[in-house]
């Protein structure tokens, strides 16, 4: 019997993890009462079907895929359902959330009598031909899901109590993410004051491995930059409010709140974002 993996919700990254768990034959249903066309439409090419709180807790296992401002009221949403539930699934928290967000996700499933586990996804979206995003597990429930690994997704289980996962992607996103964002202040900051070029020429000498990474990754993040605001004041709790650093994430939460703003306004910050990374490439295009 093909086993049924809910994914919470159709997103990128849920669309494209459940588009891989269908070619591996699982069923996988989805809530989409209120969702946009656009994610109706993802997870119809996902293969996804669409269900109801309680068709969704009679899965096998739940992946919970959302914003991570979203996390905590979709386990509330289905704790209902979980409670009423005959045969209790495994709810897995995918989310970008810190240690102390997914211990009060999983305090809400307990009551429910389903497993828990706490989960971190790093990489990007599955997609046709790459082994797709790694998948960290931990918790005493994260050994229960081995079957995942045979439906094509990754996992790693860590030696961790819940929370564990978490604080790994935490950590991670805080160096990956946070640099993109460090990046997108200091270029915006130099284009202002009519640096942009003498600094993109000193990158280009001096540092030509990163500037390559910004090419790549500011204009992936211009679509993403809303959702990496909660998940910058996430990274700004986990280190807690005796860690001075935690000022630097919740600078950047600002700083993708104003470009998320942007994305959906003027697009001026993006304009000029635009404009430094095409420095020097009308000159080596002629």
């Amino acid at each position: 019997m093909s086993p049924t993996i809910a994914v919470i919700a159709p997103g990128a990254m849920g669309s494209g993890i459940a588009r891989r768990l269908t070619e591996h034959g699982a069923a996988v249903p989805t809530l989409l009462d209120g969702r946009s066309a656009a994610s109706r439409a993802r997870a119809q090419a996902a293969g996804m079907q669409a269900a109801d709180e309680a068709a969704v807790a009679g899965a096998d296992i739940i992946l919970s895929i959302v914003p991570p401002g979203e996390a905590a009221a979709l386990a509330e949403r289905l704790a209902p359902a979980l409670r009423a539930a005959t045969r209790k699934p495994v709810y897995v928290d995918c989310n970008a959330v810190n240690v102390d967000t997914v211990k009060a996700i999983a305090a809400i499933i307990a009551p429910t009598g389903s497993g828990f586990a706490d989960g971190g996804i790093i990489g990007m979206p599955p997609v046709p031909g790459t082994p797709g995003p790694v998948l960290y597990l931990a918790g005493p429930a994260a050994k229960d899901l081995g079957v995942l690994a045979g439906l094509g997704l990754r996992i790693r289980v860590l030696d961790g109590p819940v929370g564990a996962a978490s604080a790994l992607k935490m950590s991670y996103a805080g160096i990956t993410k946070g640099l993109t964002g460090l990046a997108a202040a200091m270029i915006l900051a130099a284009s202002r004051d009519g640096a942009a070029p003498a600094l993109h020429a000193e990158l280009a000498e001096s540092q030509p491995q990163l500037l390559a990474r910004f090419g790549k990754g500011l204009p992936d993040m211009y679509a993403k930059a809303y959702r990496w605001v909660a998940e910058m004041r996430e990274i700004a709790g986990f280190l807690g409010p005796d860690d001075p650093a935690r000022l630097i994430y919740e600078g950047m939460a600002g700083l993708f709140e104003r470009l998320a703003a942007d994305v959906a306004g003027e697009k001026q910050d993006i304009a000029a974002l635009d404009a430094f990374l095409a420095i020097g490439k009308a000159d080596a295009a002629a």
